[in-house]
């Protein structure tokens, strides 16, 4: 299941729907939430505006979420991003995989938000606390951590 909302959401309410849909088949659900954080230490971040190629974006997402259940044989799935403007501490990003197994939860969970952070295509715009804004670079240790996993190596930690 994939969604792109400018809403917040539930993280309750994704898990019990991620269960549902898994039904008995899900020993393991692993679940991450990415929140709007400060940009650096001493750099107090305002809001953060998500930008996406509508149509693209939501096609990455499934490949994605398509790619992990066939890799580690997922009972089921969920990507649930948001775009827009969102204020420091709101929640961005759900990401859940359901496994008959915890190492595939795990590991699918972790393929599918280091892959959507480089492959879908979201454009972030961070406004500090003092008003200056810029658009945020994706960092190279992502992109490393993608291509390992594009591979069928082991990612280096996050």
């Amino acid at each position: 299941m994939r969604r792109l909302q400018t809403a917040s959401f539930d993280t309750g309410l994704l898990y019990d729907d991620l269960r549902q849909r898994a039904g008995e088949a899900a020993g393991a659900i692993v679940t991450f939430t990415g929140h709007v954080r400060d940009f650096a230490p001493n750099l107090a971040t305002r809001t953060l505006f998500l930008e996406h190629y509508p149509g693209m974006c939501e096609r990455v997402l499934d490949e994605l979420g398509e790619s992990a259940a066939r890799r580690w044989e997922l009972a089921a799935w969920s990507i649930v991003h948001r775009v827009g403007e969102m204020a420091r501490g709101e929640p961005i990003v759900f990401v859940g995989a359901a496994s008959a197994h915890r190492g595939a939860a795990f590991r699918a969970c972790e393929f599918m938000i280091d892959a959507l952070k480089t492959r879908a295509p979201f454009w972030k715009r961070e406004t500090l606390a003092d008003g200056q804004a810029f658009w945020v670079r994706q960092a190279e240790a992502d992109a490393e951590r993608t291509r390992a996993w594009l591979e069928g190596e082991e990612p280096p930690s996050a």
